[in-house]
């Protein structure tokens, strides 16, 4: 491995340890067992190689996230694959929140954020057989990815009382029966 490829998986260990806005390029450099220069002559700055670890990692566990939400077919079992991802894969979820807090200050950042939710909504769409009809697959794509966002909060923050995929379900049959 290269420098550069060892910087990117540094940079990515560094991400899950200590989150995006607490990493330096000290602490990059010696995961990655290289000097510092290594950084500016490979990267630019420290900032562009998180940005690159992060849509690396991000494509990476979108692959497994996918994989997992797909596995169970009915909704309660996609919702169940949603909580296996915060449990195998938290400390991606965790950057991703913190990032959230991030958008006012890298329009890189909050580009890719933006690309990524929007994706994100198709998706959930998709998986969740909703119509052709562009505008009513946006609205329950939203509505799935507010869910979603949701789901993975609470787990979180208090996986003890968060809901399980068949208590998502059962909220929402309750919800359209009261609408």
């Amino acid at each position: 491995m290269g420098n550069r490829e060892a910087l990117i998986q540094g940079a990515k260990q560094c991400l899950f340890e200590k989150g995006f806005t607490r990493t330096t390029a000290r602490d990059v450099a010696t995961a990655a067992g290289v000097s510092l220069a290594a950084i500016g002559y490979h990267f630019g700055s420290t900032e562009t190689l998180l940005t690159q670890a992060l849509f690396e990692a991000v494509g990476e566990w979108g692959a497994r996230l996918t994989e997992a939400m797909a596995a169970g077919g009915d909704p309660a079992a996609v919702w169940d694959g949603v909580i296996a991802s915060v449990r195998s894969d938290r400390a991606m979820w965790t950057v991703q929140y913190e990032l959230v807090g991030q958008i006012d200050r890298s329009e890189q950042l909050r580009t890719f954020l933006t690309d990524s939710q929007r994706y994100a909504r198709d998706e959930l769409a998709d998986l969740f057989g909703s119509p052709e009809a562009d505008e009513e697959r946006r609205l329950l794509g939203g509505l799935y990815q507010a869910i979603l966002g949701g789901l993975v909060m609470q787990w979180l923050i208090d996986p003890d009382n968060a809901p399980t995929g068949a208590d998502i379900v059962a909220a929402l049959e309750l919800a359209a029966q009261s609408s």
